[in-house]
């Protein structure tokens, strides 16, 4: 999940400085993955394997 978290970050950071056509695509997966993550969190689930 972690390695997950790190490669949409990555992505976003490309799609805001280099892609702009594709950075709206970017922002809204990396807001999908955040949103997952603290739902995970909030319920306190174990990490997906």
């Amino acid at each position: 999940m972690i390695g997950l978290a790190i490669f949409l970050l990555v992505l976003w950071v490309l799609g805001a400085f280099f892609f702009n056509v594709v950075g709206g695509l970017i922002h809204i997966l990396l807001v999908i993955a955040v949103v997952v993550v603290v739902w995970r969190l909030i319920q306190g689930r174990k990490p997906i394997p």
